[in-house]
């Protein structure tokens, strides 16, 4: 019989769905099983030692380790030297990114915290870190209560979330800080990072293709060990992950489905609903009502006024689009849409632009017979030149590579 590892749940807390992060403690005496975290993690040792392999890499676990569980990354404690008294803290990933992106934009600065905390997924903090990392945990600790234990009284205290996120993003900050002066050690490729990947580009066109240029292995190797791995076909993986991501944004936000459909990439509102109500054995309307959340996060919600920018460059992409006349029409200034794009995308004007255009662009090359100058220009480029330059830069060959090799997924897988 084959065995899979175990993947935990999607929640912050298996008690109440509505926490924004839950701790607990434990002590590990032995060795432990491998175990999918579809929720991110911070870990922090208080006594004992040991050895973590996460993403298939050793790490020592020593008094005033911090490790750092991003999305669908697996974890297994492989050795115990001495019992390990640790304290493990759940958090929305997703959530927390939006919350820190609103004060790292402020400088026109992008910070990507899904790259800054895989970059050194373990460190060894300082003795004045570890003191500060342990007061963290306990503070929270003091607030939320453990999520092994009843509900604690701070939750009906109205500071209560605040409290919780300037907690979280002391932590994340320490986190990144003890990093940064750690000497970290560049990662090889491992097949434990395919799964990672996944989660991080949901909502764009994920093909077994794609993985195995990315990771250089066969697309029956990746399909084998997503199978052997999580018992799951790569669609069926794919739309368990996607539907992890909607429920936060089920109680979170006030995005309508179809809106939902667009960001995590389901073909449309009825590919999500199905999906949806086959996984949770609940319309998406209904979790909604059950379980949402909005505006209790210090209002931290997706700003719509957002959302319509962002669909509007969508739409309009092949048009003569400047960031002076987006940021006019939206009646913002320059700044704001720059640092909007940043937040909601991860790119800037120009960049943002040019991906949409490509993206168009190689479903002309491989749905129709247009030549590739008629292409550059239908997709709003003055010369071929700046076509082919962005086409190289975004898809690493050139406009009559694609066309001649690469094969677009059915709209239906």
């Amino acid at each position: 019989m084959e065995k899979f590892v175990p993947t935990q749940t999607f929640h912050c807390s298996e008690t109440d769905y509505n926490k924004i992060c839950s701790l607990d403690v434990d002590v590990i005496e032995e060795p432990t099983t491998p175990l999918i975290h579809p929720m991110a993690r911070f870990w922090y040792i208080l006594s004992g030692r040991g050895t973590l392999k996460l993403q298939d890499r050793e790490y020592p676990l020593t008094p005033g380790t911090l490790v750092s569980i991003l999305p669908w990354q697996i974890s297994d404690i492989v050795q115990v030297e001495e019992p390990i008294h640790i304290y493990f803290l759940a958090y929305s990933f997703d959530n927390m990114n939006s919350i820190l992106k609103t004060f790292c934009t402020v400088d026109n600065r992008s910070f990507r915290l899904m790259e800054e905390l895989g970059k050194l997924p373990v460190v060894d903090c300082s003795e004045a870190q570890a003191r500060q990392a342990k007061q963290l945990f306990e503070q929270i600790r003091e607030e939320a209560g453990l999520d092994s234990l009843p509900a604690h009284r701070g939750e009906t205290d109205q500071l209560h979330y605040p409290f919780l996120i300037s907690k979280m993003i002391e932590l994340i900050t320490l986190y990144y800080r003890a990093g940064q002066a750690s000497p970290g050690v560049p990662a090889s490729i491992q097949k434990s990072d395919v799964l990672h990947y996944m989660y991080n580009h949901l909502s764009e066109k994920l093909t077994l293709s794609r993985l195995s240029k990315l990771f250089f292995m066969s697309e029956s190797t990746i399909s084998a060990y997503i199978q052997q791995t999580t018992g799951l076909s790569f669609f069926d993986l794919l739309n368990e992950m996607r539907i992890g991501k909607t429920l936060n944004y089920l109680i979170y936000t006030d995005l309508t489905i179809q809106e939902l459909a667009g960001i995590l990439g389901f073909v449309d509102s009825a590919h999500i609903s199905k999906v949806f109500s086959a996984k949770m054995g609940m319309t998406a309307q209904e979790y909604r009502r059950t379980y949402q959340n909005v505006g209790i996060l210090c209002n931290i919600r997706e700003d719509r006024n957002a959302y319509e920018l962002i669909d509007y460059i969508y739409r309009n992409c092949t048009e003569p689009l400047t960031p002076q006349s987006v940021a006019a029409r939206f009646q913002i200034s320059q700044k704001e849409l720059h640092q909007i794009l940043l937040y909601q995308v991860e790119k800037d004007f120009t960049d943002f632009l040019n991906y949409l255009r490509i993206n168009r662009a190689c479903v002309l090359l491989k749905t129709t017979e247009h030549p590739i100058m008629d292409i550059a220009f239908e997709m709003g480029y003055n010369n071929l030149k700046t076509f082919s330059r962005n086409f190289m830069r975004f898809r690493g060959m050139s406009a009559r590579e694609f066309r001649r090799k690469i094969t677009l997924q059915s709209p239906k897988l």
